[in-house]
């Protein structure tokens, strides 16, 4: 489920390599009359797709990916070009933001979907409905599946069967598996907290992505999860929320993962299946929690953790030094 079309957000059709190379105001001697279908991150990206790469840390993803074009900075350019086109700017994030919304165009525009109001029961077979909820337009639901009050399930969402959905919930550009079960006060697939700081004004970042759920998980009261802003959010089968989590942008948390209450998770950190977190702990952005690791409540996740570790305390360490030190 985690490779689903994106359909809340209309895309221009017409884009071609000689807008963006005028946009971002690059010359270069390149075959311009080129379509580009969209802008993608690099494991996603198709042959006539643009990407960006802008930290070694995705070079293995760089080799791998089908994009022909590529945004990068003059300090990648060797290694970029020996895979594809380089597009050289001054600031790869700026661009990518400034490309996003030619492709996007009202992406920064969702804060409220007012194509919503009360469901007609016609068109959901099965599905119970508290007071006051409010469905937008083309929204399905599959069948034994229970929203509850007060609720607000926009545009395009899908939601598959034998789901409960509690009170005061707000769910828009996601896709949700079956058997799921979101607690009351959730709020799923809001834009992400991202923007390019400037003193004069600060310049939103587009979230293009969706959240994707899939069969099984639960979520917790009071969780917040951001859609992704090039790529998905993906939380992975079977994988329980305890109340108040929060998941940012293009967070992948895999299978079977237990979270408790009050985790944070910063951008674009990738998490393993079968992973246990303790309360309060905190995920830095941009990292890799293997497999079968477990982390220990109120820790501070700073890099990496390889498969089938135990960690604990700030910075998070092996648990084995964690507890000699603190004896």
């Amino acid at each position: 489920m985690n490779n689903i079309k994106n359909k809340f957000f209309e895309k221009n059709p017409n884009i071609y390599l000689s807008d963006i190379l005028a946009i971002l105001k690059i010359n270069k001697k390149i075959k311009k009359n080129i379509k580009i279908n969209n802008i993608s991150d690099l494991i996603n990206s198709s042959k006539n797709d643009i990407s960006f790469f802008n930290s070694l840390k995705y070079l293995d993803l760089l080799k791998k990916s089908n994009a022909k074009y590529i945004i990068t900075s003059k300090k990648y350019n060797n290694i970029v070009s020996k895979y594809c086109n380089a597009l050289i700017v001054d600031h790869v994030l700026k661009s990518v933001a400034v490309i996003s919304k030619i492709f996007y165009p009202n992406s920064l525009n969702d804060a409220v979907d007012l194509n919503v109001g009360n469901p007609l029961k016609k068109n959901f077979k099965k599905v119970k409905f508290g007071a006051n909820v409010l469905i937008g337009k083309n929204v399905k639901i599959g069948k034994n599946s229970i929203i509850g009050h007060n609720t607000i399930v926009e545009s395009n969402v899908q939601i598959g069967l034998n789901c409960t959905i509690g009170n005061n919930v707000l769910i828009k550009n996601s896709i949700i598996g079956n058997n799921v079960r979101i607690l009351d006060g959730a709020i799923i697939g809001k834009k992400g907290f991202g923007f390019l700081p400037n003193t004069k004004k600060n310049l939103r970042y587009p979230h293009i992505g969706m959240v994707i759920i899939n069969d099984n998980v639960e979520i917790g009261c009071n969780n917040t999860i951001d859609r992704g802003s090039i790529s998905n959010t993906v939380i992975g089968k079977n994988t329980f929320l305890d109340n108040q989590v929060h998941i940012a942008h293009n967070v992948n948390i895999g299978e079977n993962c237990i979270i408790t209450g009050q985790v944070g998770f910063a951008g674009s950190s990738n998490i393993g299946s079968n992973v246990l977190i303790g309360g309060q702990a905190g995920i830095s952005g941009h990292l890799r929690v293997g497999n079968n690791v477990q982390i220990g409540g109120g820790s501070g996740v700073i890099k990496n953790i390889p498969d089938n570790t135990k960690v604990m305390g700030y910075p998070a360490k092996d648990i084995r030094s964690f507890i000699k030190e603190n004896k």
